[in-house]
């Protein structure tokens, strides 16, 4: 072997060792941005978002990191999660499904009254069904998981709520259309805000109450404004946690390998437990600070039933005339399966 041709296998091995240094460098450098509405105080951010980005980057052992945005970010605004992952503005988002409205109308079926109250069983419908009923609304997204919270309550701050007839003329502020709707029937007055901006309007007497689960209470402070809850369990709210089609494309088979791992069937098994858990400083947080907390009596809650049934039947004649056909098929199919996880729990 002559010198020139051994330095010749020598400057090759030198490239290749170089190109597969660069190569290791090039993926250990990949960020990918994550945004959500939420603060950094909410449980979604401290025991699902937070871990779930450390679990993907120690199983890939660091080639993808994350840069996560929250409320209060540039890229914290739950009106804008959606298009911003959509986009490929952000790689991965968090959002609400009925904010801006219209976008998710067979997902937000879930949302109708008294469906369920129960977090594990509105996630099990979602993520049972997403694969057939829901798909063609995921389209150009990964889905990484959807989910809903436990039911949610009636929160104000001036007036004791425990009758239909109590609600009337209340401005209550809202979290989707279905839930909208549900306010119209039983003579409140719907507000759409986003969950940030409900303590100030509270606090200045822009809207009379709010609904919410008690986890968003503790988070955005609002004991501090409210005095009175009616635990109605009326309603649930949906959430999705999706990823840019093209930004998983791009990443490496065992990072892709490494976000499957930890999304999915593994992922949504924990949202019953994480609400419950959630909720409990909120509630907690209203015992402490001396304020009312009524349950909905039977009665009243039969009378809501009896006059929300022509609010549900037409919210889905609405959705089937804006092109969701099967919309009765998708709501009779959420029953059963809120039914079928309530007899396994």
């Amino acid at each position: 072997m002559t010198s020139s041709f051994r330095l010749g296998l020598g400057a090759i091995a030198a490239a290749a060792a170089a190109a597969a240094g660069m190569a290791t460098q090039a993926a250990a450098e990949t960020t990918l941005k994550l945004s959500h509405f939420l603060p950094t105080v909410h449980g979604i951010h401290t025991d699902f978002i937070k871990p779930w980005t450390e679990q993907v980057t120690a199983c890939t052992d660091g080639e993808v990191q994350f840069e996560i945005f929250a409320a209060g970010s540039q890229l914290g605004n739950v009106a804008r999660q959606q298009e911003q992952v959509m986009a490929g503005v952000v790689d991965i988002a968090h959002g609400l499904h009925g904010i801006p409205r219209g976008r998710f109308p067979r997902t937000s079926v879930i949302d109708m009254p008294f469906l369920t109250d129960d977090a594990g069983a509105a996630t099990h419908a979602l993520w049972t069904m997403l694969p057939d009923e829901l798909a063609e609304e995921y389209d150009g997204l990964k889905v990484l998981a959807l989910h809903a919270h436990n039911g949610g309550l009636i929160h104000t701050s001036e007036k004791k709520v425990e009758t239909m007839e109590d609600l009337d003329g209340l401005r209550i502020r809202t979290p989707s259309p279905a839930v909208s709707e549900m306010l119209t029937f039983l003579g409140a007055t719907p507000q759409g805000l986003p969950p940030g901006q409900v303590y100030e309007s509270l606090q200045r007497g822009v809207i009379d109450g709010t609904v919410f689960p008690w986890d968003p209470v503790a988070s955005f402070g609002l004991n501090e404004v409210l005095k009175y809850h009616l635990d109605a369990g009326a309603y649930t709210v949906s959430f999705f946690f999706v990823m840019n089609e093209n930004s998983y494309n791009s990443l490496s088979e065992t990072a892709q390998a490494c976000v499957d791992k930890y999304s999915g069937d593994a992922l949504v098994s924990n949202f019953g437990d994480w609400w419950d858990a959630w909720d409990a400083p909120g509630r907690q947080g209203a015992i402490d600070a001396g304020h009312e907390i009524t349950e909905l009596s039977d009665e009243e809650r039969e009378r809501w039933r009896e006059t929300l049934a022509p609010m549900i039947d037409g919210y889905l004649e609405e959705l089937k005339a804006d092109g969701v056909d099967n919309a009765q098929e998708i709501y009779a199919r959420m029953q059963e399966l809120v039914a079928e996880y309530a007899a396994s729990n």
